[in-house]
């Protein structure tokens, strides 16, 4: 298993190789510039500016420039962030963008597990037709249209939790944003956990299990509820992915210092090595959470594992 993670890592080499390539030529292509102001700037000032952060080189020096910067652990300064290097900015944006994302997944797994086994425990009655009325419900209305709403209901109609704002180790900051980001993935999670479990107690070994007397508490959480996991893990990638890039419009809605934030600024600004710097973490991190993903399918499910022959 140490193997198969190993040459997965070096497997993401070429891959992040590829991002920053073709995001670097991308934003640099794109339309304006970071030093495009609504009043423009006098041209020798702006050749100035150019000169001073290399944009006046052909595009290859500037990217052979930027990839030796890389391997040296520096995403260069930031241009609309004068007083702050971006990875600065990434090691200010990443804890807030980390506990927020952590937190929506394990609520996912702590909400939409339970929920998608008492459905199916409770297949076809009423229970199971209101854990996935609310399921479809989850799916169904963009985090964009929750998050005003959360905010205004719990925020100012009630007062509860806070609508806005970042103070570290204030758990009351953290609710609303991770419980709005959270909601999609628990609604998914529950359906897959309701539907892989159906099929999984209807499977011979749990049949088996039944006949050999195993009390229904064991055969539920001992021989079933593994196997139907084996799908909601393959799906906690995928998810991992939603939930950070779903959370541009969490922390911009809810005004967190995290890494979504930064990015749709560097983006609005024409910040080119911000929203580089940006690019590159969030593509590592869904990269490192895939690999987790794997191992951890592949120990919950032996036939999958490196190596394995069927």
């Amino acid at each position: 298993m140490v193997g198969y993670a190993l040459k997965r890592l070096l497997g993401a080499i070429p891959t992040l190789a590829v991002i920053v390539v073709v995001t670097f030529l991308l934003v640099r292509l794109a339309p304006g510039g970071p030093f495009d102001e609504e009043q423009p700037l006098p041209p020798e000032i702006r050749a100035n500016l150019e000169a001073a952060y290399g944009l006046d080189q052909p595009l290859t020096v500037q990217l052979a420039r930027y990839v030796r910067g890389l391997l040296r652990g520096d995403f260069g300064p930031s241009f609309k962030f004068k007083d702050f290097s971006v990875t600065e900015l990434i090691a200010t944006g990443l804890p807030v963008s980390l506990t927020l994302g952590s937190v929506a997944m394990l609520l996912a797994v702590l909400l939409g597990v339970p929920l998608g086994v008492v459905s199916a425990l409770r297949h076809n009655r009423p229970t199971d037709h209101l854990v996935m009325g609310l399921a479809v419900l989850g799916i169904a209305v963009p985090v964009f249209v929750v998050a005003p709403l959360a905010a205004l209901v719990f925020g100012i109609y009630l007062d509860w939790l806070p609508v806005a704002g970042w103070t570290p180790g204030e758990w009351r900051d953290i609710v609303l944003p991770a419980t709005t980001l959270g909601l999609p993935v628990i609604a998914y999670v529950a359906r897959l956990t309701r539907g892989s479990m159906l099929e999984s107690l209807r499977s011979p070994f749990v049949r088996a299990a039944c006949a050999r007397g195993v009390p229904r508490t064991r055969r539920i959480w001992l021989h079933a509820l593994p196997a139907a996991l084996a799908p909601v893990v393959s799906y906690l990638g995928p998810a991992a992915a939603a939930v950070l890039t779903g959370s541009l419009v969490v922390e911009t809605i809810f005004g967190l210092p995290g890494l979504g934030r930064y990015l749709v600024q560097g983006a609005l600004n024409r910040d080119y090595t911000l929203v580089m710097g940006m690019v590159i973490v969030y593509a590592a991190m869904m990269i490192l959470l895939n690999l987790l993903v794997d191992i951890a399918y592949a120990w919950l499910d032996p036939r999958v594992r490196p190596g394995t022959r069927h």
